[in-house]
């Protein structure tokens, strides 16, 4: 175990913690929702820091290659399904984008003896979408700005159209090797 898979196993263990104080915040300005932003904020900004660290000293291991996607489907699959739960994302665009990394990581899992499929850029921007949307959901910024449910909004289709764009942009280029 070195450093950055350490940092992606912490990931992986903040998103129980993350997920309990969604459940039980009273509201969305409560002293619990605001621990789960900073919980999700803490955990969401590791996921480029365990591969730069990885990359800069030369420790990148199949076993991080196999946590880090992991830890970002637990964390944004995890938020996912508690901010619809909860009735803050609608169930369909939870849906697309689970269906969507689920046939991803089928495919990846189906076909790894054959050949890997590295991630894309187009992969990686729509895992920062997904983090910056459900960032702006998780925030209770409408209580100050009360428009900022269009931004959510906003965020969330912009999130759910680079999830849709990298989804066809993988199958295409997975079927062309």
């Amino acid at each position: 175990m070195n450093i950055p898979n350490a940092i992606t196993v912490a990931r992986i263990a903040l998103v129980p913690f993350f997920i309990f104080l969604l459940l039980i915040s009273e509201d969305a300005n409560s002293l619990e929702r605001w621990a789960g932003i900073v919980v999700f904020v803490l955990a969401i900004s590791t996921d480029g820091i365990d591969g730069a660290i990885a990359r800069r000293t030369n420790t990148v291991t199949n076993l991080g290659k196999i946590l880090d996607p992991i830890a970002d489907k637990a964390l944004l699959g995890g938020a996912l399904l508690t901010l619809s739960y909860l009735g803050e994302i609608d169930w369909w665009i939870t849906i697309l984008i689970l269906a969507r990394e689920l046939a991803v990581t089928l495919y990846r899992v189906i076909v790894v003896k054959s050949k890997v499929i590295a991630a894309t850029l187009a992969g990686k921007l729509k895992t920062i979408f997904q983090g910056i949307a459900i960032g702006a959901v998780l925030a209770p910024f409408e209580i100050w700005v009360p428009a900022w449910s269009f931004v959510e909004q906003g965020m969330l289709f912009i999130a759910l159209g680079a999830t849709l764009i990298s989804g066809l942009q993988f199958f295409v280029a997975a079927n062309k090797k």
